[in-house]
């Protein structure tokens, strides 16, 4: 079905082919021999020909054919043959459009055989009529040509979106793996401690309580902003608006909440002009202590965390968490085991590297993270 686009280029192609068929209307009668009739016959095809336009979108290779064969005898058919064959261009494959060219030149070399003398107003119209045909052919090449740039770089663009989309995705994911992770497990370490010594002191209990209420209510505002971030337009993978970021000094309160929540956890912060420290980098080794703790909270719970945050400008900023093997007879807290993998994409965003295994008896978890000197960025 046409639409209305396709409706106004037809009829500018037809109104382009009676244009043409009247104004060249003085050059082509170059038999003088043809009789009235003869003269109308052609007059007629031509019109029947300009009529054939309309046709163009569903038979544009058996319509160039036609006219071109037609137009060995009738006169008034060019301007048709010119909107067939350019259709045929823009439309089909490179082939056809190539064997029909080839049809062309055949006419005109076995035109030029029948009359050998060049000079003669038949030759100069012939000429002329591949000189045409020729250009009617090149502008649909021209034509298709553009369009399949266009729509490669609308493709292109597409995916570039979908890319964009999909690292967005990535990135909220893994903001939710580690900010409910971190939360839910703090609500699973009190709750067990209720659960396992329901006769504690009820000051206990209480501060358990709200420990439990506070996480609780802390991990429900943590969701509803990384929601935000999915339903905000502008949000980007890189952080979003309204959504504070978490930097290399939040890792303080970090290891006080898991203090609080009952952890043995040492904190070193040996790193150098930390203020110089970029933000991407901070919030990366503040996410890898955050699942460093979770994971220690679930798979080694009563043993002794130490948290080392050490480096300076131009050198590059370590992060290590480590914490003595887990004795496999305790109980642990379920997970999905996505938490490692996260890291190391986060580190690799970041520009370093993430390891992690047993060492010496002890699970280390350690990142080296790219940290610029202080004279390139104040540049």
């Amino acid at each position: 079905m046409r639409n209305r686009r396709d409706w106004f280029v037809d009829i500018a192609f037809f109104l382009f082919a009676v244009v043409f068929s009247v104004v060249t209307a003085d050059s082509v009668h170059l038999d003088e021999s043809m009789s009235g009739g003869e003269q109308i016959a052609d007059q007629v095809a031509g019109g029947v020909a300009c009529a054939s336009v309309f046709l163009r979108r569903r038979w544009p290779v058996q319509l160039a054919v036609v006219l071109m064969l037609a137009g060995t005898y009738f006169h008034h058919l060019t301007g048709a043959t010119l909107v067939a064959l350019f259709t045929v261009a823009v439309h089909r494959r490179r082939r056809v459009t190539a064997w029909l060219a080839a049809v062309t030149l055949v006419q005109f070399l076995v035109f030029l055989a029948q009359r050998p003398d060049t000079g003669s107003q038949a030759a100069s119209s012939a000429l002329t009529y591949f000189a045409l045909v020729a250009g009617a052919i090149g502008w649909g090449l021209y034509v298709r040509s553009r369009r399949a740039l266009v729509a490669s770089l609308e493709e292109r663009a597409a995916r570039a979106a979908d890319e964009a989309r999909r690292q967005a995705r990535e990135e909220i994911a893994r903001e939710m793996h580690d900010i409910l992770a971190h939360r839910l497990s703090l609500l699973s370490v009190h709750a067990g401690a209720l659960e396992f010594n329901p006769s504690a002191p009820a000051a206990d209990i209480q501060q358990a309580a709200e420990v439990i209420r506070d996480s609780a209510h802390q991990a429900l505002q943590d969701l509803r902003e990384v929601i935000g971030v999915l339903r905000a337009p502008t949000a980007g993978p890189d952080g979003a608006e309204g959504w504070p970021q978490p930097t290399l000094p939040d890792v303080g309160r970090l290891v006080a909440e898991s203090r609080e929540a009952g952890m043995d956890v040492t904190y070193r912060q040996e790193a150098k002009d930390a203020a110089t420290l970029p933000a991407v980098t901070g919030r990366t080794a503040y996410r890898i202590v955050q699942e460093g703790l979770t994971n220690a909270r679930k798979h080694a719970p009563d043993t002794e965390i130490t948290v080392t945050v050490s480096g300076r400008p131009g050198e590059g900023l370590t992060v290590t968490v480590m914490n003595p093997l887990p004795d496999s007879r305790g109980t642990v807290i379920p997970g999905a085991g996505q938490g490692l993998i996260g890291l190391g994409e986060r580190a690799q965003l970041a520009g370093g590297r993430l390891e992690h295994g047993p060492r010496d008896g002890s699970f280390v978890l350690r990142a080296r993270l790219p940290w610029g000197c202080a004279k390139a960025m104040g540049r």
